[in-house]
């Protein structure tokens, strides 16, 4: 009979305003780190925007302590075996991984390659790889969550010890719906015609803009967003919307039910510009929606063109024509679909995830 393996308790910090994947991420591994003798702690803001993200970890049996400043942390977790930081801000690096207790290691879901046109791009590329370098030399290793990130840290970045632990998905919740089930759902979000779903929060790098001009070329197709709107892309998007007189258009906001709207949708539509390792398209190819998003690495490393879905560059025509082709083939639609989420359940499941980062942060503490 094998020993279980000692407990290990773990501090995760993170100083993130609003709920983003980053967070969504959090919430689905913790609670599975607890079969693995790992008992984890979040070190969560006050802001108002996370309350109903401690809610949910105190629910799913994780503790929480809120802060209300950052410099106080350091204090607060010296008593755990390992600390680990999730920082949205490069200064909060700098701020407390000095003053952290090692061993203290990152987390990082940092989009990192920027593919705007030139010279925009290089510029990201010069600099903003160094804002970060330095600030994670500090600590003693950093986690991502994709293989090509992974690399570009190494390389790009020169951060020698960089372990990746691949995102995976509850595939119970996201699924695909049965027959009965999707006409329920398309009558209550009044899903009518075929439907392009397009999630994210509005940010230059998520490009909501294009799927907006995309909807302009089909007129015969509707277009869902949803999403924090509350940044000058959302503002532009409305505006744009309006403009255009786009009647196939709508913007639902931040939603805590997309594995619904998944269910109900025909396609998903992420004409993406940066992603580490996107939960958003593994959640779609989870519920066997097909995807159609851009071939920049974070997407090839998920979606293969033709087999899980379409790889479109993010030039809205281009966009409106992949999403008119998906319509007229449904039953192609449905297979790329159902390729899509059996390439999941292969590879990126949340139990892949929750093993792989035991092994990481056990790894690490035995150090």
């Amino acid at each position: 009979m094998t020993d279980s393996p000692a407990p290990l308790s773990v501090a995760f910090i993170t100083d993130a305003p609003r709920v983003a994947g980053s967070e969504v991420w959090l919430l689905d591994v913790l609670p599975r780190l607890t079969e693995a003798g790992i008992r984890s702690t979040v070190f969560l803001s006050t802001a108002e925007p996370l309350d109903e993200l401690a809610r949910r970890f105190t629910e799913a049996g994780v503790p929480v302590e809120r802060y209300s400043d950052l410099l106080t942390l350091p204090g607060r977790t010296g008593g755990f075996d390992l600390r680990v930081l999730q920082a949205w801000y490069p200064g909060n690096y700098r701020t407390l991984l000095p003053r952290l207790a090692s061993p203290c290691f990152v987390i990082s879901h940092d989009q990192l390659d920027f593919h705007y046109p030139q010279p925009l791009r290089a510029s990201y590329l010069e600099a903003y790889p160094w804002t970060k370098a330095a600030p994670f030399r500090r600590a003693d290793g950093v986690m991502t969550v994709s293989h090509w990130a992974g690399a570009f840290i190494r390389d790009r970045m020169r951060v020698r010890d960089v372990q990746v632990v691949t995102n995976g998905v509850k595939t119970d919740v996201y699924r695909p719906a049965t027959p009965e089930e999707r006409q329920g759902l398309r009558a209550k979000h009044e899903f009518k015609r075929f439907t392009v779903l397009v999630p994210g929060r509005f940010a230059p790098e998520k490009n909501q803009l294009a799927s907006v001009l995309a909807a302009r070329h089909v007129p015969e197709l509707d277009f869902v967003f949803t999403g924090d709107m509350d940044s000058t892309v959302g503002t532009l998007a409305q505006a744009l919307k309006n403009r255009l007189r786009l009647g196939n258009v709508r913007f639902l906001g931040r939603r805590w039910d997309m594995p619904e709207l998944y269910r109900a949708a025909d396609v998903l539509l992420q004409p993406t510009l940066a992603e580490n390792q996107s939960l958003v398209t593994l959640e779609a190819m989870s519920s066997a929606l097909p995807i159609v998003t851009t071939p920049i690495p974070a997407q090839a490393e998920l979606v293969k063109d033709g087999l899980t879905g379409l790889l479109v560059p993010a030039q809205p025509r281009l966009l409106a024509t992949a999403l008119q082709a998906l319509a007229a083939h449904p039953e192609r639609a449905r297979q790329l679909g159902l390729n899509a989420r059996q390439f999941v359940l292969d590879h990126h499941t949340i139990h892949h995830t929750a093993a792989r980062a035991a092994e990481v942060l056990r790894a690490i503490a035995r150090r």
